[in-house]
């Protein structure tokens, strides 16, 4: 039997504050267990929520990149039930008056053609602690421990809308995590790192045969914190609901984990509504009004986002699609070459570079762009002399790597380590001449119309120079001798 996947996310991002959503904790990740704790994000009574400020404008600002209607108007709301990392026994979120709704974002589809998502809406809550299990697998784990540093951490949750373009296959989902975290990250409202617990999610998924018009009974996979388990849980879950289908069983609405030690989905409980929560409004903080003001400026800070930042490149600068969709992956990227620009004119020749070279550079050392050792100034100086011929690749990548080390501009390097190119023409004549000597049956089968050994030749020359050596001039010159 064909059916139609109907996939919707709750993607959660821990926003980009020094101090918690209610209260003066640090966020900071990577601290001793229960250190960044206070009366008020470990829920004891009597203690009172300030709300963060920064907080409410990134959450305004993902509502903006991601089209959201902004509402002028938002609440809080306690969202009651109990969970060992929970230690209010309720949660500070929003409900009936999120700070967004209504938005959409566009992914490509699987045949290529752009595809809006719905998104239902984008709201602020605070985050719950972490439980730590003593082993991977659930079944098997003998105790679980708690650290609240995480607990009362602002986030933001971002829910797709099943009634509206939901995805409708793993890669569109992969493909939407992967836009959406990279947005985040570009508007600076989220670091997104995985493996911080920064970006999580939970994800509904249901299955319907091809041509029915209704919605089957859902489940809902909890607190996935990786891509690879996110696929693999979809794909297991994709099968366990084929299969109760065709064997006549019936889908009941769950929540289900995933034990990436089994790879299987297990039931949880069974799947609550809003009415199990018991939403009301939060008593202890007073109603949001935004004003216009605060929007729009907001608005105009925004920063250019990825798919319009690619598609300028792509029409600024006349590099390829590819090339732009490489450099835009993340915003410091895409802004180090701009910047590089300034220096080097060679747009292709620039963007090649960094994707082949400086890429390489920063994965072996395990450096982000952000901390490169190597100035856009002097990045764009290194490919602009290797443009016009001033160095050759081969030293160019010399050059580049001693760059990295050190932090140097190109020019003092080539001074400090003599690797200026040999440009002279009676010195590259003179070590023509000696390869010629050197090597007469390549010589015969170029004079026997054979183009093939010239490269052979040059070769040999660049291996003499130490790669210093002009190998278009040696060329021309090899060219001249056995060829006129």
């Amino acid at each position: 039997m064909d059916y139609d996947i109907i996939i919707c996310f709750e993607i959660h991002a821990e926003l980009n504050t020094e101090s918690k959503l209610f209260c003066g904790c640090s966020t900071k990740p990577g601290a001793p267990p229960n250190s960044h704790v206070c009366p008020v994000c470990t829920g004891h009574p009597g203690t009172l929520p300030v709300l963060n400020r920064k907080a409410v404008e990134h959450c305004i600002r993902a509502g903006l990149a991601f089209n959201c209607k902004i509402n002028r108007h938002a609440r809080f709301a306690r969202k009651n039930y109990f969970y060992p990392d929970l230690p209010k026994g309720y949660q500070i979120s929003q409900y009936e008056l999120p700070l967004c709704e209504d938005g959409e974002f566009e992914i490509e589809g699987d045949d290529g053609v752009p595809y809006p998502v719905g998104i239902k809406r984008i709201h602020l809550e605070e985050d719950a602690g972490k439980l730590v299990h003593s082993t991977k697998s659930f079944d098997e784990s003998r105790y679980s421990l708690v650290d609240y540093n995480r607990s009362g951490v602002p986030l933001i949750e971002i829910v797709s809308d099943h009634t509206r373009n939901p995805i409708r296959s793993l890669s569109e989902a992969k493909r939407y995590l992967e836009k959406v975290r990279q947005v985040l990250q570009y508007i600076e409202a989220s670091q997104c790192i995985i493996e911080e617990g920064q970006f999580r999610c939970d994800v509904n998924i249901s299955l319907r045969p091809k041509g029915y018009e209704g919605y089957l009974e859902r489940s809902e996979i909890k607190n996935m914190a990786s891509f690879r388990a996110i696929m693999d849980a979809l794909t297991y879950e994709i099968k366990r609901q084929a299969e109760v289908i065709e064997s006549g069983g019936e889908l009941t609405q769950e929540t289900r984990l995933y034990d990436e030690e089994k790879g299987i989905t297990i039931p949880m409980r069974g799947k609550e509504d809003a009415p199990d929560y018991r939403y009301f409004p939060e008593p202890d903080l007073v109603e949001l009004e935004i004003s216009q003001e605060l929007i729009n400026r907001i608005r105009a800070e925004m920063p250019e986002l990825p798919r319009f930042k690619a598609e300028r490149l792509v029409r600024e600068y006349h590099i390829s699609q590819t090339e732009a969709s490489l450099l835009t992956k993340q915003r410091k990227v895409s802004d180090f070459f701009e910047q590089s620009f300034t220096y080097c004119k060679d747009s292709k020749k620039l963007a090649s570079w960094i994707i082949k070279e400086l890429f390489k550079l920063l994965n072996e050392h395990s450096v982000a762009i952000e901390d490169c050792p190597i100035a856009p100034k002097h990045f764009g100086r290194l490919i602009a002399m290797i443009s016009q011929g001033q160095l050759t690749e081969p030293i160019g990548r010399i050059v580049l790597d001693e760059m990295f080390q050190t932090g140097k501009s190109p020019e003092i390097i080539i001074q400090e380590k003599d690797l200026k190119p040999i440009q002279q023409d009676d010195v590259l004549t003179q070590l023509v001449e000696e390869v010629i000597r050197e090597n007469p049956s390549a010589i015969d089968k170029v004079r026997q119309g054979d183009t093939q050994p010239i490269n052979f030749l040059i070769g040999q020359i660049m291996r003499k120079t130490g790669g210093k050596a002009d190998p278009h001039k040696v060329r021309k010159l090899l060219s001249d001798k056995l060829l006129s």
